[in-house]
Parts: structure tokens; sequence; C-alpha cells
């Protein structure tokens, strides 16, 4: 008697949608992250093949949930918008990332940030930007062939992909959109909304000061018209012709002959 044997299945890999690490060791770090985020949000948000996430697992290779990682700000140009539990290569057109962004907190180490170098090198990215808000170092590195190479002068910089310009001050680093408008925290742009919509009412109550101003320049014109309308019916009562006295008002007053003036 011959024994089938089962056919042989392969396991299902599982992709975690989280590491078990957190986004953020602190609050600097943390606006930081949102910051950048949510103003790219902002500046791609009418471009429909532009993701843009904070703090999502990357999985480039199908197969293999040990090679991944998480980096603080990811976009990547043609794929579409939408929500993810985790960033799939494989599931989205095999594109990586192509620009990426790492926070630094106390707690990372030069061996771990390597590694992260080597990793995004290694698996497509194209920018790659790092900013320690604690010490104001602000490196980056661009795709030249197969590597990741520093970018000499990153003080100035336009990141190719995104067009946005880095500029560093004694206090900060800036960052500025291709408009030349600066990312702003959620905070500043509340602030600056709450501005615009003052501005807006301050300019519909000048609109409104405008128009009442005519409507009273308009009535006083009606009431002028309608005094001399009832001039001119006083007149006509009283047997006087408008026109004879308008052209007798109008008409210049002749010189006084010289021999009246001795």
């Amino acid at each position: 008697m011959v024994q089938q044997l089962a056919p042989q299945t392969t396991p299902q890999v599982i992709y975690p949608d989280s590491d078990g690490q957190p986004m953020a060791d602190n609050t600097k770090q943390f606006r930081w992250i949102v910051t950048i985020k949510e103003n790219l949000e902002i500046l791609f948000a009418t471009s429909p093949d532009v993701f843009i996430a904070g703090d999502l697992l990357w999985y480039p290779v199908e197969g293999n949930n040990k090679i991944r990682k998480a980096p603080d700000i990811l976009a990547v140009f043609g794929r579409p918008k939408g929500d993810r539990g985790c960033y799939k290569q494989w599931e989205e057109d095999n594109i990586p990332p192509q620009v990426v962004f790492e926070i630094l907190s106390p707690g990372n180490t030069n061996t771990e940030m390597l590694r992260k170098l080597f990793f995004y090198q290694n698996y497509g990215v194209e920018e790659y930007y790092i900013y320690d808000p604690d010490t104001l170092e602000f490196t980056g590195s661009q795709r030249v062939g197969d590597r990741l190479e520093e970018i000499q002068e990153i003080n100035g910089w336009v990141s190719p992909r995104l067009g946005i310009r880095f500029q560093m001050t004694p206090e900060t680093l800036e960052i500025y959109r291709p408009d030349d408008r600066r990312f702003l925290t959620s905070v500043e742009l509340d602030q600056l909304r709450e501005q615009e919509s003052q501005r807006a009412d301050r300019q519909q109550q000048e609109k409104q000061l405008a128009q009442q101003q005519l409507e009273e320049e308009r009535t006083l014109r009606q009431q002028e018209q309608q005094r001399y309308q009832a001039l001119i019916e006083l007149l006509r009562e009283k047997g006087i012709d408008p026109p004879t006295v308008v052209s007798l008002i109008a008409r210049p007053t002749p010189p006084i002959p010289p021999d009246l003036l001795l």
C-alpha cells in the first residue's frame, strides 16, 4: 500500500505593525517629527501619488520580517496616499521610500545610526537627513550610484525630491517650502490661521464701512436732488421760469464803466 504524503505548506510570514519601540524619547524629538511630517503632508496635499508617513515600519524584502526599519519620517513618490499598518515594499510596486528623516534623541548611539545608514543605503533611499535638536547638528546624505554620500554644504541645501530648503541658524534648523514659506509647528499654524481670520474680519469691516459711506453719500445726493426739485416746483408756482433764473445767476457780471468809478 502506497502512503500519500501530505503536501508541505509554507508557514505564513507575519509582518508586525509595531516594533515595540516608542515613536520618540522626549517632547522635543516628538515635536520635530510631527512638524516635519505634517508640513510635508501639507506641501504635497494635492499630489495623490506622494505618500508621507511617520514612524512607519518599512519591510523591503518579502518573506523576511526581520529586515525592517521605522524611519521617523519617510516620503515615497509614486505611491498613493492612504492608511497603512506598515509599508510592505513588494505590495507598493517595489518602490522604496526615496527620502527619510531621523530626529535624534539622547538615546541614539553611533552604532545604531551607522546601521540605519547602511540599511537605507542598501535598500534604495535617495536622500537621508539627520537632525539633533539638542546639539543643532544637521547632516544629510544623497545617493551617488549605490552609495549614500554626505552632502558637504548642507546649509542652504535644497532637497532634489522634496524641493524644500534647509537653513541653519544659531538657534535652530529652519525648513522652507519652495514658495519660501517656513515650516511651522501646529501652534504656529493655528496662530497664523487666527491672524488670517482677524485680517479677513478687518477687511470685511472696512468693506462694510466703505459701503456704508457710499450709501450715506447716495442718500445725501438724493436729498439734495429732492430739495432742488422742490425749489423748482415752488418757483414755477410763483410764475418764475427756473431756466431763466439759472441763466441769470450763471451770467457773468458786466464790468463797471470807468466814468462811473469817478
